[in-house]
């Protein structure tokens, strides 16, 4: 009797989901692991444009007195993205960004004194008109601020040379607490202390192989190191 074949299942082109966004950090890897799952699923890859804000550079060397300006310039830009996000669903579209519109207030709130954070809440709404659909999925990516503060200083931006560890630290506490109340999508946690989702390929498939088996609200992934 003869053997039957051997059938691989080939992997899903197309990815499980409509609209994935990537969450977290400064230097986590949101854009890199955007692009690369764009590639992957043959998405449309919707990103942060953060060269077009004129008042990034002066920020990181003055977060007092630039914060507001940075802040308002960025939602500014993220309402555009939320307008070609809609039509492009609309159009059947899949989208993957690396960044989901609510990060506006994380940074606000973390940046901002009290009175020009209320200014912010007033303005915002009337800025960002367009709203942002919302996400199949969100990927949260974490790591330390140590780790954090060398993926930034790898990629060299000359923006982001004043950085400092414990502004890192500060924005991966708001992000925690920010995502420990988000419940407007499903969220994958997943930390990236001992994850290569860039160079490695291993790596990467560990993340797709989380991403295809995500079920129900609320999931997390660490890497046994």
């Amino acid at each position: 009797m003869s053997t039957p074949p051997i059938t691989v299942q080939p992997p899903e082109l197309h990815g499980p989901f409509r609209y994935l966004a990537i969450e977290g950090p400064i230097g986590v890897g949101k854009t890199s692991l955007a692009q690369r799952l764009a590639d992957r699923w043959s998405m449309h890859a919707l990103l942060e444009r953060h060269d077009d804000n004129p008042f990034l550079a002066r920020f990181y060397d003055d977060m007092p007195r630039y914060a507001l300006a940075t802040e308002l310039h960025f939602a500014l830009q993220r309402a555009a993205l939320a307008r070609e996000a809609a039509q492009a669903l609309a159009a059947g579209t899949r989208l993957v960004s690396d960044f989901i519109a609510q990060k506006s207030a994380v940074f606000a709130r973390l940046t901002l004194p009290d009175d020009e954070w209320r200014l912010y809440q007033a303005v915002a709404p009337r800025v960002e008109a367009a709203t942002m659909p919302t996400p199949d999925l969100v990927v949260y990516l974490q790591a330390s601020p140590t780790t954090l503060l060398a993926r930034v200083g790898k990629r060299a931006r000359p923006a982001e040379r004043q950085i400092s560890d414990s502004y890192l630290r500060a924005l991966g506490d708001a992000y925690d607490q920010f995502f420990f109340h988000y419940d407007e999508s499903p969220v994958l946690t997943v930390n990236t202390e001992h994850l290569d989702l860039l160079g490695s390929d291993a790596d990467f498939a560990l993340l797709i192989e989380q991403i295809e088996a995500m079920r129900g609200r609320r999931a997390s992934f660490v890497k046994a190191h």
